[in-house]
């Protein structure tokens, strides 16, 4: 579970760039009769349905076989949102539904096993800040490479004035272990000059 608190302005900036937006998402999914569940801040297109949910509102977004897409969009803040949740909760205690959440009953509810997460799959955002010194963009690539992260886009901003550079990265497709094994080995180069930034790209 990751929230937007390292999310910076700098990022909404390429992201828009980049015609795509930062959205927190919370995912589910059924993945070989296994349950995946994560939430973390997502790039998803300006043109997606929920690149375009914006203010106070939420979306649920449901993927089933064979109905297709559904979309339930409403507001999630306000007195009104509020009150309404809190006298539905009210109303289901007093009717005695507190044990049927789902619409059946608990015991009858199908037991699963967690997805392991380090075999979940996405391709990345990846901001490094680094010295603006020959070989720093190479010592990326390279270790990069290693991981079998493979690139699928570059952007890098010098910045002159302090003797810095903000290098971008969009990778392909890899999986969750890979990437965070791969950052923890960053950690150790002096030439990063802060923790990189990690956003996935909604797939």
């Amino acid at each position: 579970m990751e929230g937007i608190e390292k999310i910076e302005l700098k990022d909404i900036k390429i992201a828009n760039q980049l015609d795509l937006r930062i959205k927190l998402l919370g995912i589910s999914e059924l993945k070989n009769n296994h349950l995946f569940e994560t939430v973390h801040p997502c790039l998803v297109s300006k043109k997606s349905y929920i690149g375009n949910v914006n203010g106070v509102m939420n979306a649920v977004i449901l993927q089933g076989k064979p109905v297709g897409e559904s979309v339930l969009q409403g507001e999630g803040a306000g007195p009104g949102p509020t009150s309404s949740s809190l006298l539905s909760d009210l109303l289901s205690i007093l009717r005695g539904n507190i044990k049927k959440p789902f619409g059946v009953s608990v015991s009858k509810l199908k037991s699963l096993k967690p997805y392991n997460v380090n075999n979940y799959v996405n391709s990345l955002y990846l901001r490094f800040e680094v010295k603006d010194k020959p070989g720093v963009l190479s010592e990326l690539t390279n270790r990069l490479a290693k991981y079998k992260i493979s690139i699928k886009r570059l952007i890098q901003t010098p910045d002159k004035k302090n003797n810095k550079a903000t290098i971008v990265i969009i990778t392909h497709r890899t999986t969750d272990i890979n990437i965070h094994n791969c950052l923890y080995i960053f950690k150790k180069n002096k030439n990063i000059l802060k923790t990189p930034t990690l956003i996935r790209l909604l797939s």
